[in-house]
């Protein structure tokens, strides 16, 4: 019976939800690295996984400490992986130290840092944004000058759109140089501002070769998302995944994830159409995706996709589903200042699309404004058609208004 070690700063419900999904898989024995006590743990699991406390699992000191008491006392450890981005390089780390199999530090780099993951792409020839890391006010500016505006700033190891801002002039730049004040230890990444639609590709890959993929189309994009906190947006999972039409992005997906270093495990790329009908790569993260993707993949497939990926970073399997449905969701946000005051429209929706709602989390009465960019809520659908996903999505935010005050 395999000994694999899962690791995650908290035991939040995104993390609980991978945890029992490696439990539900057949003859493995694991354990659990984390900030969180074991009561954190469900208490039919607090029996069945082995859990080790360390005060930062981002420090791969601590974490291969943990890993290797873990092993002593559960024997030889068979695999070590986790979901949060900001953790794929300790934990390759601790991999190199201990000779297990998984992402390279080398690889595991190429897909954190993003400044080295353009110049990885770019010397391939890989469509991407035009990038500069600045070290200086005086680099971030020449770089505007060069580029042109509007451009992107953000930290090179950034995940999910966080800390990313659009500027639109000279002036702006130097503002926000003012606040962030890059230097030798900290630069910033610029990044030209992409005008086109933007997209999701989810990958999965054993052993280097990418055997399956999904894609999802934004509404709108989400650095408009975060710039405006009123926005309630919707994501996409279109049916026809092996339409023609994405051949381009398919084809730039596979090149960058065999110069980036891909093992085996699910990547999310970001990218985007331009305006002309090109492509380029905006970022990748070797990880599971956020914004309730793995849930559409599932609604999508009729499958557990969750369960999916623990199989394929435990046992290095992966059997590619066929897809039955489109599937959608539609992030309720508040408009206003304040907690939840009160939920409009819900009524009206339940039954408009009764028959392809799948999942609710409706935003409480009374609840903080949430910090998220998928905001207070969601409801998920899912239909033969695409296009009917994209039309109840569209009633959806439309007729939905979450009163803050």
């Amino acid at each position: 019976m395999p000994f694999v070690v899962f690791a995650a700063p908290l035991l939040s419900p995104n993390a609980l939800g991978m945890v029992e999904a490696i439990e539900s898989l057949p003859d493995v024995h694991f354990g659990v690295i984390t900030h969180d006590p074991a009561e954190k743990l469900p208490a039919y699991l607090v029996q069945s996984v082995a859990h080790w406390r360390v005060d930062n699992v981002m420090d791969p000191t601590q974490l291969l400490w943990a890993a290797r008491e873990l092993g002593l006392r559960y024997g030889p450890i068979h695999r070590l992986f986790g979901a949060y981005e900001q953790l794929q390089v300790p934990l390759a780390q601790a991999r190199a130290a201990l000779g297990l199999q998984g992402l390279t530090v080398a690889a595991a780099t190429n897909f954190r840092d993003k400044s080295r993951m353009k110049d990885v792409l770019r010397a391939s020839g890989i469509p991407c944004a035009r990038h500069a890391l600045a070290r200086s006010v005086q680099e971030a500016e020449a770089f505007g000058q060069s580029s042109g505006y509007p451009l992107v700033v953000k930290p090179p190891a950034g995940a999910g759109a966080q800390q990313t801002f659009r500027i639109e002039n000279a002036d702006q730049l130097r503002s926000a140089l003012g606040v962030v004040r890059p230097n030798s230890m900290q630069p910033v990444l610029l990044e030209e501002f992409i005008i086109g639609e933007e997209h999701s590709l989810e990958t999965m890959s054993i052993d280097g070769d990418a055997v399956w993929h999904s894609l999802t189309h934004y509404y709108p994009t989400p650095l408009h998302v975060l710039e405006n906190p009123w926005i309630q947006w919707c994501l996409v999972l279109p049916r026809e995944v092996d339409d023609p039409r994405y051949d381009d992005i398919k084809t730039a997906a596979r090149r960058a994830l065999s110069v980036l270093g891909m093992t085996s495990g699910l990547t999310h790329m970001e990218w985007f159409r331009r305006r002309d009908g090109s492509v380029a790569i905006s970022e990748v993260a070797a990880r599971p995706p956020g914004a309730q993707i793995t849930t559409l993949v599932s609604r999508a497939h009729d499958i557990d996709f969750v369960q999916a990926w623990a199989r394929l970073m435990v046992f290095n399997t992966f059997d590619p589903p066929s897809r039955r449905y489109s599937a959608g969701a539609a992030f309720l946000r508040g408009q206003g200042e304040g907690r939840v005051r009160a939920v409009h429209g819900w009524e009206q929706i339940a039954r408009a699309f009764n028959g392809m709602i799948c999942d609710v989390k409706l935003p409480e009465i009374g609840s903080e404004r949430s910090p998220s960019y998928e905001g207070e809520g969601y409801i998920i659908v899912r239909h033969r058609d695409t296009a009917a996903v994209e039309q109840a999505l569209s009633d959806i935010v439309s007729t939905m208004r979450i009163e803050l005050g």
